[in-house]
């Protein structure tokens, strides 16, 4: 068994050595708890209601910098996989972006791929490719927030072999849709486990709703915190559950695999930039 953590905690605009240190104090408690896999929310150092590049800019921060470097000490010291959505910057442009550290102090930085115009992602440049980690406990992808709204996203990283989808995120009110089906359909889609950490709070009269989650490749949600309260959920799952994915009811009779029955041949539409 995996014990995965999903950190649901409210976050301080512009306010970055205070959320990093929160994060690290909740990283600790997670892995004292017996955790190896820990996600928090997107944006978790800098907060995400910046009204401009401008006012962004201050808050970004490099590939390798003071955030990131410190995070990936914190895994390594405490011997797990975390992943944490921070404002990255480089080459006059800032990502809305996810850093990945392991326990031997690698870290791995994800971009967002898909853009609503909200907060921040109404400036901020569009990741190259959705990849998926080779981490100790297994292959983790990474979907934030909007990200997991579109099916071909998470299809991409489960045809890659991902047990674990890690979702950093900000779901604010109009946004229940993804705690309530949006994640469970993911899930099910490619038999994966999805891990989803959301905020709590209110940030320039934005308010976030919670309800962090751990759903199984069956879609069934396996603990969801609160909409209002921080807290740290914990689940013990079997990635072996995430490597099966033939769904059989009865042996010959009825059995589903949304992996080798799809036809990707009828599926070019969804691929042409014509």
């Amino acid at each position: 068994m995996t014990r995965v953590a999903s950190v649901q905690m409210d976050v301080h605009i512009g306010e970055n050595a205070k959320n990093t240190a929160r994060v690290l104090e909740k990283l600790s408690v997670a892995a004292g708890e017996g955790a190896e896999v820990v996600v928090f929310p997107e944006c978790a150092t800098s907060g995400y209601c910046f009204d401009s590049v401008d006012a962004a800019m201050p808050y970004a921060e490099t590939d390798d910098g003071p955030f990131v470097e410190a995070f990936a000490d914190g895994c390594a010291r405490a011997g797990v996989t975390g992943i944490a959505g921070f404002l990255e910057r480089g080459h006059g442009a800032i990502h809305n972006s996810a850093a990945l550290a392991t326990p031997d102090g690698r870290t791995r930085v994800y971009r967002k791929t898909h853009l609503p115009t909200l907060g921040i992602d109404r400036y901020v440049e569009p990741g190259p490719s959705i990849p998926v980690y080779d981490t100790p406990v297994g292959k983790v992808g990474i979907l934030i927030c909007y990200d997991v709204r579109f099916p071909e996203a998470a299809r991409a990283l489960g045809l890659q072999g991902a047990d674990i989808i890690a979702v950093p995120t900000n779901w604010p009110i109009g946004a229940e849709s993804s705690p309530d089906f949006i994640t469970r359909a993911r899930a099910w889609e490619s038999r994966v486990f999805v891990v989803a950490a959301n905020r709590v709070g209110v940030e320039r009269g934005r308010v976030f709703i919670g309800r962090s989650q751990v759903v199984a490749p069956s879609g069934s949600v396996v603990v969801e915190a609160s909409g209002t309260d921080e807290a740290i959920l914990y689940s013990d799952i079997d990635l072996a559950e995430a490597r099966m994915k033939a769904i059989v009811h009865e042996p010959g009779e009825w059995e589903l695999d949304l992996t080798t029955d799809r036809r990707p041949e009828l599926y070019g539409v969804l691929t042409d930039q014509g």
